[in-house]
């Protein structure tokens, strides 16, 4: 897994997942694991990492991730926004809510990125081409740790949104940093993923993510949802007790 992941650009992985996503799917049926965004079952996820490998993260059949099971029941349980119409954009899709929120006939859903094949609009987040004030809700999810420019972005992000907007920007956010590390002069890949966990990350956000939010147009919080879930819970969709980055334009 680590060698597919360091070894194919991220655009080709997606294209090949398509084809044979079913097959996996069948191969690996079970009743262990659930994943909850479709509520398929499988007898085991499969190992994810481009560092440290996590056992379980990655469901077979639907590619999910633990921050999208954990993400999918936070919306599902605890917010309207899944049965609402909204205005929703959404960067860098990821296939398992592609394939849920593009049969949303109550949302007018667009989705936008850079180089992804899912991308109905070919964008930079730095510099967006939509109207000011337009979306109800933004998903960005692992997105801004990418960008260099991040400030940027969020102003962007903030730029397009209605007032009283919701954004969910997941980050891999380290607890134990109270500030963000970034060194630009580290250029070698395989150096940039041991010291960001990921050969095109360019920083390693710490407390201070959310006072980046704030400065540019926010008020946001970290929502630490794992914490109202069982124990039975968390190992049955196989999650992380992580944050859940949730910002509103002012």
């Amino acid at each position: 897994m680590r060698s597919l992941l360091n070894l194919f650009p991220r655009t080709w992985l997606i294209k090949l997942s398509i084809w044979f996503r079913p097959l996996i799917r069948f191969y690996f049926r079970g009743s262990k694991f659930i994943d909850p965004i479709d509520g398929s079952s499988y007898r085991r996820f499969l190992p994810y990492g481009y560092q440290n490998i996590r056992l379980n993260a990655l469901c077979p059949g639907t590619l999910s991730l633990e921050r999208h099971r954990l993400l999918w029941l936070y919306l599902y349980r605890e917010t309207d926004f899944l049965k609402l119409p909204l205005n929703v954009l959404h960067i860098a899709p990821e296939q398992v809510f592609y394939k849920k929120f593009k049969c949303f006939n109550h949302w007018k859903y667009i989705t936008a990125d850079l180089y992804s094949p899912l991308a109905d609009v070919k964008v930079d987040i730095c510099k967006l081409p939509f109207e000011e004030g337009y979306y109800d809700l933004i998903l960005c999810n692992h997105v801004l740790e990418h960008i260099p420019d991040h400030k940027q972005a969020m102003k962007e992000l903030c730029r397009v949104l209605k007032k009283g907007g919701t954004l969910i920007a997941q980050v891999p956010l380290d607890d134990n940093r109270d500030t963000t590390f970034e060194d630009s002069s580290i250029i070698d890949p395989n150096e940039r993923s041991r010291i960001f966990g990921q050969y095109d990350h360019v920083r390693i956000y710490g407390k201070d993510f959310f006072s980046f939010l704030n400065q540019a147009g926010f008020k946001s919080k970290g929502i630490p949802y794992a914490e109202k879930l069982t124990e039975v819970e968390i190992k049955k969709y196989s999650l992380q007790k992580e944050i859940i980055p949730v910002a509103t334009k002012i």
